[in-house]
């Protein structure tokens, strides 16, 4: 038996929930009671206003997602798991982006958002908001080429994935 480093690797999990008060707080206690960080949440109302589908971002190895599903699918209100990691789902991340943006250097902040198709949603006389969309990737890479004119701060939503083509999450 060869020893084998276990791998910290990203999982995305979108999960079909039952849309009612306390199942939130069910889902994240499963976590924090099982030792589990979550990287990132995103929860929202589908189309069926009983649901609630929630992208769940967590690390670890093989058997440490193994066992949250196995957790998850014992919650009553749990409906469906999806695992998101493979590429036959769409994975984007939004970010909001506070720049300082003074004399020439609007201009280069305002090309480079062009670059990244990022949009310029709000204008102060010493700073821009930016707003971006895309793969974690592509915000982290846009969030560098901004430092150095000097990012007052920023937020990022959860990752949000759902699967390609015609399957649909039930």
């Amino acid at each position: 038996m060869t020893d084998q480093k276990k791998e910290n690797k990203q999982y995305v999990l979108s999960v079909l929930v039952e849309n009612h008060a306390g199942v939130l707080s069910r889902v994240s206690g499963l976590f924090s009671r099982r030792g589990y960080n979550i990287d990132s949440l995103t929860v929202c109302e589908t189309h069926n206003s009983g649901q609630s589908r929630m992208t769940i971002v967590v690390r670890g190895d093989e058997y440490i997602l193994e066992q949250i599903e196995k957790q998850l699918s014992k919650l009553v209100e749990v409906i469906s798991i999806e695992n998101c990691n493979s590429d036959n789902f769409c994975q984007r991340q939004t970010a909001l982006i506070k720049v300082k943006a003074v004399g020439n250097n609007r201009a280069v902040i305002i090309e480079t958002c062009n670059i990244f198709r990022a949009h310029i949603v709000d204008v102060s006389v010493e700073s821009v908001i930016v707003e971006a969309t895309g793969s974690e990737n592509k915000i982290e890479s846009l969030i560098r080429l901004l430092e150095p004119f000097g990012i007052l701060e920023f937020a990022k939503s959860g990752l949000t994935a759902m699967s390609r083509g015609k399957e649909v999450m039930k």
